[in-house]
Order: C-alpha cells, then structure tokens, then sequence
C-alpha cells in the first residue's frame, strides 16, 4: 500500500469523524491535487437536511471552486466509504482521475459493490479506482457508528 494513500485516507478519516461527533453517518472525503488538499468534505444530510450533503459532493464543490474548474483532471479522492450512485455519476462527471475507497458499501455502493459506475466503458471518462486503503479503519468506524444507534433507539425515552 502506497504511504501517500495511507496518509490521505487519513484525512478523510478526520473529516469522517466530525460527522461522527454530530451524530452523521461518518464519512470523510478529502481531495488532492500535486499533493495538496484542495477540497474537504464529511457527510452533512441530516443537519443540512439536504439529500446532496455527501461528503464526496462538498469535496468536489470546494475543489472545483479552489481549482477555478468543474474539471478535476489529475485530481485523486479519498473516501472512507464506497461512493454510492450520484457521487459515483458526480466524481465522473468532474473528471477525477483516481478514486481510493476505504470500506466497501454492499448495499448502496456505485465503484464495485452493486455496479462499477466509475469505470463503465459506455461513459466518456473512467477512473482509475483503489479500494481497501485502512479498510479496517474505515469500516469499524461505520460499525460502531451504527452500533450506536441501534443502541440508542432501544433505550426507553426519558420523560423530563
């Protein structure tokens, strides 16, 4: 595993646990272009109360803005959880060159898991996917997130 993929996944990481902390579903993504993070993002839907609040589409909104293009050529993302279909059709559309996934996502994932949207040959664009990087982390943060809350809704509510 590539050291520069480690340290960048861990970023996402970060980003992934300030969703966390506000009670989101922790996802992290970061963007990088010749080494620099340009864009940011953690999943927001819930206190945005906004469907698009992905943390792969915050990323690509402040790298495309940093960048001054819709254009991300040269470009890698990093995100903890395999993008599902409209990031997927987002990280396409903004030409990313390379995607790097920390756990994989079987019921809603869009880069292997259900379908492969960023490398579908019908499309204009491909991108060139690694998937696994700190998946261990990645993935027991999801887990114990929604072990949580499980958790939580079982708890009888308290009357004040």
């Amino acid at each position: 595993m590539d050291k520069k993929d480690e340290k960048y996944m861990k970023e996402a990481i970060r980003q992934a646990k300030k969703a966390y902390a506000l009670g989101e579903v922790p996802i992290g993504c970061v963007i990088v272009y010749q080494d620099k993070i340009i864009g940011r993002g953690y999943n927001r839907r819930t206190i945005d109360k906004n469907t698009l609040a992905h943390a792969e589409l915050i990323a690509i909104k402040k790298a495309s803005k940093k960048m001054d293009d819709w254009r991300l050529e040269e470009c890698t993302m990093y995100v903890t959880l395999e993008p599902c279909q409209m990031c997927s059709g987002a990280i396409v559309q903004s030409r990313m060159t390379r995607v790097v996934v920390g756990c994989m996502n079987p019921k809603a994932g869009c880069a292997g898991s259900i379908l492969n949207l960023l490398q579908m040959s019908e499309f204009n664009h491909q991108v060139e996917l690694e998937t696994g990087v700190l998946e261990e982390e990645c993935s027991h943060m999801m887990k114990q997130f929604f072990k949580e809350l499980r958790e939580k809704k079982k708890k009888p509510k308290t009357v004040s």
